[in-house]
């Protein structure tokens, strides 16, 4: 390989977005598969199926959506509980439309010898459950 080969960036990022404004453009809903498996990957666990997770990105779907160079972040409602996502580039499997399955997936092997830095602050941390969710429920009960 030539010197400016080995200099290049990863087409993902590039090619991740390219395909969402397709996708968005044709008035179709853009899915996101990622592997959740992948370190800094902040998905809802609840939702993983085989390491993998499918995120709806439509624009009407998610708040705050912004595709990276490192990253795609967005907040969106999971069973109806607000959560922050964020999804390395290198964890995206692939983007595709719903309605027809049309879009593109990534070569796994296009991260292998890349470790990009990661802005730690970027990366929603899981919440600490404050001292009043730890505690059971209330219950009530009748007396005579």
């Amino acid at each position: 390989m030539s010197e400016i080969e080995t200099t290049l960036t990863p087409t993902r990022p590039y090619m991740a977005r390219a395909i969402y404004e397709w996708i968005c453009d044709n008035q179709l809903t853009p899915y996101l598969l990622v592997d959740a498996t992948q370190p800094h990957t902040s998905v809802p666990e609840q939702f993983i199926k085989d390491g993998q997770i499918v995120l709806n990105i439509a624009p009407h779907a998610v708040h705050q959506f912004h595709m990276s160079n490192d990253a795609v972040t967005f907040s969106a409602r999971f069973g109806g509980i607000a959560r922050d996502i964020y999804v390395p580039v290198y964890s995206i499997i692939g983007i595709y439309a719903k309605e027809n399955g049309q879009g593109l997936f990534f070569d796994p092997n296009e991260y292998s010898d890349i470790h990009p830095e990661i802005d730690k602050a970027a990366v929603p941390q899981a919440e600490e459950k404050s001292e009043t969710e730890t505690k059971k429920k209330p219950n009530l009960r009748l007396l005579d």
